[in-house]
């Protein structure tokens, strides 16, 4: 047992838990699986935690939210539930207008899915970013701006960050897009629980994202997902698309390019960001892009694993010439 005073020690002294006997003030703490030394420091999301004999004493900062929808279908919501959903239509990603008839909402985020490969999956190809009466339009890699007659002025910044289009606006609201199929949603802690569409409701909850339009409670990731379309007209997705399965000459293939993310390059990840959704994910998509897209799909879905590790505070080098590679010299 971890710190605990008994016959394995001597009177006064604790177990390491090391195969060591420390005073209590020097007692370890544990997280995901590692031991850390009394006075040290991690970060857990926005907040550091100091380790105290044995204890770890946190801060309690409020954190943004962030929502992930990136590759063919694959949503992970700001609350941490991850799922997959493929339909070809525009969806309500998140908005702050939720039925409460007194709020006419300050900003709607819309993704255009479309199909990429020809297994049926989809893509998040374009977005569009409605901020009182500015909307913008991201798809080809670029932006575009138009300005409506009604709202408010909500003022809003971009900025390009490596591969990452930017766009932070002073509601509390960003938007960063890879310009392919990823797209991260971040929210200030002032929206908990007062946003819906399919990056859930933000109240720390996971059990009850998949929220319908109407309010209603769903266990079934289709019937939440149909309810955010923004036409009646796109067809209502009735049954989970396993790409695998419709192209079996590309399973084996799929399973050991996305093996990298289970292997030891993200080995100091692992026990900060549970590998396995990423990897089933990864090789989902790497069985459906067939038409051309390989590698674009594939580099997204690991991507996305890297990105994760990056917010635990594991940084990962896991590209190189053959794998995803990018030129940097060029970029800069």
């Amino acid at each position: 047992t971890e710190c605990v005073s008994g016959c394995v020690c001597p009177e006064g002294l604790f177990d390491d838990g090391r195969g060591g006997c420390v005073e209590q003030k020097d007692c370890p703490c544990s997280h995901n699986n590692e031991w850390y030394s009394s006075g040290e420091k991690i970060k857990v999301d926005c907040n550091t935690c100091t380790c105290q004999k044995g204890i770890w004493k946190c801060t309690d900062h409020v954190c943004y939210g962030t929502c992930m929808i990136y590759g063919s279908g694959h949503y992970n919501t700001f609350d941490g539930k991850f799922y997959d959903f493929d339909g070809s239509c525009e969806y309500v990603a998140t908005q702050d207008f939720c039925g409460d008839k007194n709020s006419s909402g300050s900003f709607s985020i819309i993704t255009e899915n479309v199909p990429c490969g020809t297994t049926g999956v989809t893509c998040s190809k374009a977005i569009k970013m409605f901020l009182g009466k500015t909307e913008l339009k991201l798809e080809n890699k670029e932006y575009k701006e138009i300005q409506r007659d009604v709202g408010d002025d909500v003022q809003y910044w971009n900025r390009t960050v490596g591969l990452y289009l930017v766009i932070e606006a002073s509601n509390g609201v960003m938007l960063i897009w890879d310009k392919k199929t990823t797209v991260f949603i971040k929210l200030s802690p002032d929206y908990k629980g007062k946003v819906c569409g399919l990056c859930g409701n933000f109240d720390d909850k996971a059990n009850n994202d998949f929220t319908t339009r109407s309010g209603l409670q769903e266990s079934n990731p289709l019937n939440f997902g149909n309810s955010w379309k923004q036409s009646p007209m796109c067809p209502d997705v009735t049954q989970e698309i396993k790409p695998c399965d419709l192209k079996p000459h590309r399973k084996s293939w799929a399973e050991k390019e996305c093996s990298i993310i289970q292997s030891e390059v993200f080995k100091i990840c692992h026990s900060k960001v549970n590998p396995l959704p990423f990897y089933e994910a990864c090789v989902h998509d790497a069985c459906s892009c067939d038409s051309g897209g390989d590698c674009e799909c594939f580099c997204s879905a690991v991507a996305a694993y890297a990105q994760e590790c990056i917010k635990a505070e594991a940084c990962v080098f896991w590209r190189t010439p053959d794998i995803c590679p990018i030129f940097c010299d060029y970029y800069n």
